[in-house]
């Protein structure tokens, strides 16, 4: 437990600290999060054609109100907190690798939604859309990278078990008759 919570307090401020690079935040963050908008874009313009993405930037053609996805407001925290405690966990690499991959696209599609229910918050109330990304939407984020993580943990192989007769776990319950009298 220990090897884990150090592990996994290591990966988290080295992702963290990582993250914030000028280098990463201009060739990976900043690409990563225009391409949020965009899809975001794409999905809205199937039923509402007057959105376009510009970069970051999600804006309504029609009354010009436009949302811009901010670090923060991407996802990448919450995966970095599910790739923390991925691989901090001792599990085969398969796995993990499985698992981030399906976490990925969890927290990804849920911030999505997020993305474009906020959007229309916008349009709609300031005062909701405010309430709902400040506090709502951040929780909820944050908790499903917790969900993904704790089903990941549910759905991995048990570890192997030791081939030494004398540690079965199988045979824990004893026969009371072979206890001693009076212990």
């Amino acid at each position: 437990m220990i090897r884990f919570f150090v592990l996994f307090l290591v990966l988290l401020i080295g992702l963290f600290t990582l993250e914030v690079l000028e280098p990463v935040q201009q060739h990976v963050i900043f690409p990563f999060t225009a391409g949020i908008a965009k899809v975001c874009s794409w999905l809205v313009q199937m039923f509402d054609s007057d959105v376009v993405s510009t970069g970051k930037i999600l804006r309504s053609l029609s009354n010009g109100f436009a949302v811009e996805i901010q670090p923060g407001c991407n996802g990448v925290e919450a995966l970095i907190i599910l790739f923390a405690a991925m691989f901090a966990f001792p599990a085969p690499l398969k796995h993990k690798f499985i698992g981030f991959g399906i976490g990925f696209v969890a927290i990804q599609a849920l911030n999505l939604v997020r993305i474009i229910s906020l959007f229309y918050l916008g349009q709609w109330n300031m005062t909701w859309f405010e309430w709902f990304h400040l506090y709502l939407w951040q929780a909820l984020i944050i908790l499903d990278a917790l969900v993904v993580w704790l089903i990941w943990l549910r759905m991995l192989p048990p570890p192997e078990s030791s081939d030494d007769p004398d540690n079965d776990d199988d045979n824990a319950a004893e026969d009371p008759e072979a206890i001693p009298a009076g212990s």
